[in-house]
């Protein structure tokens, strides 16, 4: 049985960096493929970061791409997101998620993902 729980979510200041990590059980990095969601408030949830070593993929959303470094660490059974220079617009509950099955095309897609955490939020003061 899969199961996620996100930490490392507190508030900070604009310009400031942050780890994100996702403990995990029941996942195998190199079958699985993982990602991190945000949803800020009174917006929908949006796609932030994906890794899949079994499709040799890494992709971010441009909002953050530059800024986030997605990476799983199988001896740990972790997946963290290193956030740097973070923005006022960062501010979110960030969601840990996963799939065994997804393809290439639904990697974006909240809908392509089976398995999620329960959310740690990130405040990010200006």
């Amino acid at each position: 049985q899969v199961h996620l729980v996100e930490s490392g979510g507190r508030l900070v200041q604009a310009g400031d960096s942050l780890t994100l990590s996702c403990a995990t059980s029941g996942v195998t990095f190199t079958r699985y493929t993982m990602a991190w969601f945000r949803q800020a408030p009174g917006k929908e949830r949006e796609f932030v970061a994906a890794v899949s070593r079994r499709m040799g993929s890494t992709i971010y959303a441009d909002s953050v791409k530059g800024r986030f470094t997605i990476c799983s660490d199988n001896a740990r059974n972790t997946m963290t997101q290193r956030m740097n220079n973070l923005k006022p617009e960062d501010t979110a509950i960030y969601y840990c998620a996963g799939s065994g099955t997804i393809i290439q095309s639904q990697l974006w897609f909240q809908s392509g993902y089976g398995y999620w955490g329960q959310g740690n939020q990130v405040t990010v003061s200006s």
